[in-house]
């Protein structure tokens, strides 16, 4: 039976990168060599680590615009403190929005290096919504919000205007959507949601902004170390990162961003569109802030959830549970899920309503 794999991250990933892989991990490059044994100073490697980072700036636009990408590792929680090391200036402020765990989890991590301004929270709301009307101080170091939060299905829509510098936290919708990638000065990403395997960390970093702390950085989290040694200061993640490429390389070849976001949008559309239509289930998150990625929802009714819960297993889908801050189902539409997929967890829901 088809699988339809939900899972918030690890996820689903295109299924010639599965199978590119396998056969990597077999004889890599017709070298006789595995993926996992090769070298990372090898040759076919440092050719694997060239094209991913040339390649994610021009996905993003990001091409001859003074930006620097990176794969790193630590996951995007290890750049919750080497973003304020890099960019918090000593005596300095940083200021952060809270729209989610993860959001706050980094506010935690900065805490520890200066002054940090929360501008806007929806933790009061169980952070079902993104905060709108906030002002981001003059003198900043940086700005922080995370752009998709995974755990509560919210996503930010626009982000503001402002003379200080802008980090965002993409992990959950990097590759997604089209935007002005030029507006953000650091962008982060776990590989996880959405570019490949656990084990690298996406950096993409404007390299002006970097070397004006005045503090002293250890090596390994100092960005501009790692710059210097194009992403090679200690050994990378080299089958992540190949596996990274392959999903860039799909993604490419698919049109890029623009095509992957209409498909996106056709996806969660066909979902929100049931969970509003069908009077068994109720979203959680603010409609106007949907995430486009990940779908939170609950039965109204948990009377219903034995029985749903079977169906929904019965028909091949995997990973729909809600997270424990949430309860309910998410449905986790990252880039490799087929459009397919959600018609068969929409056919579902429609069939539990049939059954009641």
């Amino acid at each position: 039976m088809k699988k339809h794999n939900y899972s918030a991250g690890p996820c689903i990933l295109p299924q010639e990168v599965f199978e590119k892989s396998a056969q990597a991990i077999l004889d890599f490059n017709n070298s006789g060599l595995s993926i996992l044994e090769i070298s990372h100073r090898s040759k076919d490697f440092v050719a694997v680590m060239e094209e991913a980072r040339a390649l994610v700036l021009e996905l993003l636009g990001l091409e001859g615009k003074g930006y620097q990408a990176l794969f790193l590792q630590g996951g995007a929680s290890l750049e919750f403190l080497m973003v304020p090391y890099n960019l918090m200036k000593t005596n300095g402020k940083a200021a952060y929005l809270d729209t989610g765990t993860w959001a706050s989890a980094a506010i935690k991590e900065t805490k520890l290096f200066g002054e940090t301004v929360v501008v806007a929270s929806s933790k009061s709301e169980n952070y079902s919504f993104i905060p709108k009307e906030y002002s981001i101080p003059a003198d900043a170091d940086y700005f922080h919000c995370t752009s998709n939060n995974t755990i509560f299905g919210t996503q930010i829509k626009s982000f503001p205007e402002t003379n200080v510098p802008i980090v965002c936290d993409m992990s959950s919708d990097i590759f997604s959507r089209t935007l002005d990638f030029s507006k953000f000065d650091l962008i982060y990403a776990g590989a996880q949601k959405n570019m490949g395997p656990a084990g690298t960390t996406l950096v993409v970093v404007k390299e002006e902004i970097l070397g004006k702390t005045n503090r002293q950085i250890p090596s390994m989290l100092d960005y501009q170390q790692h710059i210097a040694k194009e992403s090679m200061y200690n050994t990378p993640a080299v089958f992540a990162t190949y596996a990274s490429l392959l999903t860039l390389q799909w993604l490419k070849n698919l049109g890029g961003i623009s095509a992957i976001e209409k498909i996106n949008e056709a996806k969660a559309n066909l979902l929100y569109t049931e969970i509003d239509r069908n009077p068994l289930f109720r979203g959680t998150a603010v409609a106007e802030d949907r995430s486009i990625m990940n779908a939170t929802f609950l039965l109204n009714d948990e009377a219903h959830k034995e029985q749903f819960d079977l169906l929904w297993k019965e028909a091949g889908i995997s990973g729909l549970n809600g997270h424990r801050s949430v309860g309910g189902y998410r449905a986790s539409m990252y880039n490799a899920l087929p459009l397919e997929s959600v018609k068969v967890l929409v056919d579902v829901m429609k069939n539990l309503e049939n059954k009641i």
